[in-house]
């Protein structure tokens, strides 16, 4: 048996699982309406909204093949039983503390040799007005953006290969600045 990923240092996981943006692949719609049924059944009554958020919900945006989910549970879901039922069905756990309540993510398609697709990343929150929808929304419906995006990620990629921190921290001031755009533009659209 090879090593346990939640041993490695970021170095070496960041070597392993490098940032490599691709062209669109409208595959990874059919990953998400996958693993979307099957989150559904697994969490039918703490399930407030899934929702496939991130560039790879975006038509024609390069991406890292990574399908990324929101999913929003009510308050009072048991979160144990639901990371247990999470790990049950091939995720791993990774604390959030910097991201909203209940500052959990988990990931799917991370091996001890790489990935392994399909690759998804399940984002954990309490209803609310997720700035992800807007940002996608925005992206979704101004198409010069999304390309000035997908253009950034590319030049980031480049960069920061083996450094996801450093790729994600170089995104966050266009993100920030789009999902503003976005809220003007689509004020309280996702809010309970």
């Amino acid at each position: 048996m090879g090593k346990n990923l939640s041993l490695l240092p970021l170095s070496e996981l960041w070597e392993l699982f490098p940032i490599v943006i691709r062209e669109h692949d409208p595959l990874w719609e059919e990953w998400y309406e996958n693993e979307s049924r099957l989150l559904a059944g697994l969490f039918p009554e703490e399930t407030v909204r899934l929702s496939h958020i991130g560039s790879t919900s975006v038509r024609g945006l390069p991406a890292k093949p990574t399908v990324d989910i929101l999913l929003e549970i009510i308050p009072r879901c048991n979160l144990n039983r639901l990371g247990a039922s999470l790990g049950q069905n091939g995720y791993i756990y990774s604390a959030q503390p910097g991201k909203p309540a209940p500052h959990m993510m988990f990931m799917k398609g991370y091996t001890e040799q790489g990935f392994v697709p399909p690759v998804y990343h399940l984002h954990v929150r309490y209803p609310g007005d997720p700035d992800e929808l807007y940002f996608r929304d925005y992206l979704r419906m101004h198409g010069d953006i999304a390309l000035q995006y997908g253009m950034l990620k590319k030049r980031l990629a480049q960069k920061y290969e083996h450094d996801r921190d450093a790729y994600t921290e170089a995104k966050t001031e266009f993100i920030q600045k789009y999902t503003r755009a976005a809220r003007r533009e689509f004020p309280g659209r996702y809010q309970q």
